[in-house]
């Protein structure tokens, strides 16, 4: 299985698309990597192996921080959205908001970065989408 400690060691030495990668274990979290790209520090993606899949998550923002009038028309987009955004994937964990990926075990490192990197640029375009519903 796929160690979270052996891939934060890669991505650490690694660049992709001329990104590099902080790598951080999340203390009290057992298997659980902060990554943040070298252009992207406000928005961390969180990654951990499963027995079947990596993956990839990236906390967008809680759910009462919508504008309570625009909640139904903001779930709507994203369902709309989710197809049009590559590797990536509109979710609720509780109350927030979040894209994510996830990646087979047996997935190149190329791939892992690869998603790592498309994760970011789709979250930051997922929190400008929903500027307009925000509070």
């Amino acid at each position: 299985m796929l160690q979270v400690r052996d891939l934060a060691i890669k991505l650490s030495d690694a660049k992709w698309e001329g990104r590099s990668f902080d790598c951080l274990p999340m203390p009290g979290e057992s298997g659980v990597l902060q990554v943040t790209l070298s252009d992207q520090e406000e928005i961390p993606i969180y990654i951990t192996a499963t027995d079947t899949q990596l993956l990839c998550i990236s906390y967008l923002f809680r759910t009462d921080e919508l504008k309570s009038e625009t909640v139904n028309e903001f779930n709507e987009l994203c369902l709309q959205l989710n197809v049009s955004i590559p590797l990536s994937a509109f979710a609720k964990v509780g109350e927030q908001y979040v894209l994510f990926g996830a990646l087979s075990l047996q997935s190149s490192f190329d791939d892992i970065m690869q998603e790592i990197v498309t994760l970011g640029e789709n979250s930051a375009e997922a929190l400008e989408a929903a500027e307009p519903y925000l509070a």
